[in-house]
């Protein structure tokens, strides 16, 4: 089963958008002049830090696939990239079904073409921002048994909420409809990690018109509140690695990143 598409905007190439910056970043080609520059601009462990990022969430997807989660929800999904969410998930479990959503236009074009599901399973997308969670929650449950567990992704997203915009309000109401088993996962990038890096990030973006709210370890804690912590807890990206995985292998990032289950 593949999406049905439910909102059409027109793409604005005159401002840069995270999801494309994003897709630079990886080295994608799904991105314009004005992202580009973005992108140039910011300093080089900007790029491992997306890759860092890319690979916590393939094997945090892998690792939820293989507890037996079927139901996935990935907020700010970006420009498709593969393997994506549902072609790791769905190698292991072929019926599973995900939904997908982003606010860039350019996300929606591509997820035509891009978010094709196993035969047995669904994937479905669409265009919403993360700051209407209402908007999100409604139509994911045409796709997804809100009685059944769910896991819901929240990869390199949150800290393009700034607090002004009620950022664990904001979760906190995603996750309120979740039944008990499912899952969060969140990465986020370390305010406390390197500083000057990210007020070097936080600089370059904000030349774009793109606001950052980089948090400390605690802060990113924090979206996990009233949820049970999967071992190793709130590490590092590269750190996140199960131990049947054996050792995380040692290297610097300024990502954080954590899986939670809804007791």
């Amino acid at each position: 089963m593949t999406s049905e598409i439910h909102r059409r905007r027109e793409i604005d190439t005159s401002r840069p958008h995270p999801a494309r910056v994003y897709d630079w970043l990886l080295g994608g080609k799904d991105n314009y002049p004005i992202d580009e520059a973005v992108g140039e601009r910011l300093p080089v462990e900007a790029r491992t830090a997306a890759l860092q990022n890319r690979q916590f969430m393939h094997r945090a997807a892998a690792w939820l696939a293989g507890q037996g989660i079927d139901q996935f929800l990935d907020v700010g999904t970006g420009i498709p990239t593969e393997p994506n969410l549902h072609q790791i998930v769905q190698e292991v479990t072929p019926t599973a079904k995900i939904v997908y959503t982003d606010n860039d236009p350019i996300v929606l074009a591509h997820a035509e073409a891009l978010l094709i599901s196993h035969p047995a399973g669904a994937t479905d997308y669409i265009e919403a921002d993360v700051r209407r969670p209402e908007e999100i929650l409604e139509h994911a449950r045409n796709i997804l048994d809100f009685e059944r567990p769910i896991a819901m992704s929240l990869i390199a997203l949150m800290h393009f909420i700034p607090d002004d915009q009620d950022p664990y309000d904001i979760v906190r109401n995603l996750l309120a409809p979740l039944p008990s088993g499912s899952y969060l996962v969140l990465s986020h990038a370390a305010s406390d990690r390197y500083e000057e890096l990210a007020a070097q990030v936080t600089a370059e973006y904000a030349k774009g018109g793109i606001r950052l709210g980089f948090r400390s370890r605690p802060e990113v804690v924090r979206f996990f509140d009233g949820l049970e912590l999967v071992d190793p807890g709130v590490v590092t990206a590269p750190e996140w690695v199960q131990s049947t995985a054996g050792p995380a292998t040692p290297e610097g990032s300024g990502i954080y990143a954590g899986v939670a289950r809804v007791p």
